[in-house]
């Protein structure tokens, strides 16, 4: 059996395997989709199937946790997971390729709260944003990569899955060698005195509501960025291979500054960093809005806004881990899951819908919107109580 430190190394590699599929699922199928003529918005919207699924998977997974302990869930979802990729190639159908995404979504949010339980749940709280940062910076790692998985449709179409599905397995087999732990007896989390499972969820998010912003933020700027831009980068005259390309500078940047932001949200508080990082954020995207045909100005807007925005969903798990008590940390962690997702649904659509209603206004312009929203809310919110 693997020690304790192998174990984290372990999960955040399966963490890594989840945000590949995602980065590589997103663009990989709105550019064979648009490629066959299907309109943006319905292109949008079949993006938003793989976070339905999380969304779907997320009320359900406290209970089997506190019931089997954290490895069993992670295996299920990753099987789940195997599979779905494993069918992709086997029929060419845009109703079957959503259910696949659905199933992925699930087997995702499996692997996916399981392992930032068990992480945030034994992590003492002066290390908990470096901490969260490394799991935050393995997630945006494999979805750095997966876009490129867009190349490889010169070669077959079949390849990018086959490719994620033995990667999935591969991981899979390792999570075998983990010791098995339960929420009780790894870090003494106590059900809470609350009459249902719906109430945790709701005295949550009145809580931790401000944390869960963040995100809530990364879901939106990660599926309009992988999932809407390529269909917007295709009609304004970028080809496939100079935006799979682009694409992975906003993960790829984020590898350089993700645990230094984690500390620097330990000293300066979190809700502060989050309120700056999106005010940056919206300047880089305006910036950026002005000059759209120029694939060097996009690989700079794409970077320089990952360094900054891909920590949000970090920051915000750390900064929910902050404000709940521990007796609601996996709640706090599903969440996270479900705010994520809400933005990684929303995202699409909107986005979609903004490009058919107006064709000639920089994509951009919308991103901007958002954070100037985001980033007076992180501003003029009062400082909650964190729990110690």
């Amino acid at each position: 059996m693997f020690s304790a430190r192998s174990r984290f190394w372990v999960l955040v590699s399966f963490v890594m395997m989840s945000g590949f599929s995602q980065g590589m699922l997103l663009p990989l199928l709105a550019i064979i989709l648009e490629q066959n003529g299907v309109s943006s918005s319905v292109n949008g919207l079949h993006a938003t199937g793989l976070y339905i699924g999380v969304l779907i998977a997320s009320p359900f997974m406290e209970k089997p946790l506190q019931k089997f302990g954290y490895k069993p869930i992670i295996l299920t979802g990753g099987l789940i997971m195997f599979i779905a990729l494993s069918l992709f190639p086997v029929y060419h159908s845009i109703i079957f390729w959503f259910v696949l995404r659905l199933l992925i979504g699930i087997g995702d949010q499996m692997v996916n709260f399981a392992s930032q339980t068990w992480i945030t749940s034994t992590t003492p709280t002066n290390r908990r944003g470096r901490t969260i940062a490394l799991y935050g910076l393995f997630f945006s790692l494999g979805f750095a990569f997966g876009p490129l998985m867009s190349r490889f449709l010169e070669i077959h179409e079949s390849l990018p899955f086959i490719i994620a599905a033995s990667l999935c397995l591969l991981v899979w087999i390792l999570v075998w060698f983990i010791r098995n732990e339960f929420v009780a007896d790894s870090d003494e989390i106590d059900k809470v005195q609350t009459t249902s499972t719906v109430q945790r969820f709701v005295t949550t998010t009145k809580l931790a509501w401000i944390a869960l912003l963040g995100p809530l933020a990364y879901g939106i700027l990660e599926a309009l960025l992988h999932g809407i831009f390529p269909i917007y980068g295709l009609r304004i005259g970028h080809d496939v291979d100079m935006i799979s390309l682009i694409i992975p500078f906003f993960s790829l940047s984020t590898l350089f500054t993700q645990v230094p932001l984690g500390a620097l949200g330990d000293r300066i508080g979190r809700q502060k960093l989050l309120a700056i990082v999106t005010a940056i954020g919206a300047v880089i995207f305006l910036i950026g809005a002005q000059f759209e045909q120029s694939a060097i100005v996009l690989i700079g807007t794409f970077a320089f806004s990952g360094m900054l925005l891909g920590s949000l969903f970090s920051m915000g798990v750390s900064y929910m881990a902050d404000i709940v008590p521990r007796q609601l940390l996996p709640a706090g962690n599903i969440m996270c899951g479900i705010s994520f997702s809400l933005g990684s649904i929303a995202g699409p659509n909107l986005g979609g819908l903004f490009i058919d209603i107006f064709p000639n206004l920089s994509f951009f312009y919308m991103i901007v919107m958002i954070l100037a929203v985001l980033s007076s809310l992180f501003f003029l919110k009062r400082k909650p109580m964190l729990n110690s």
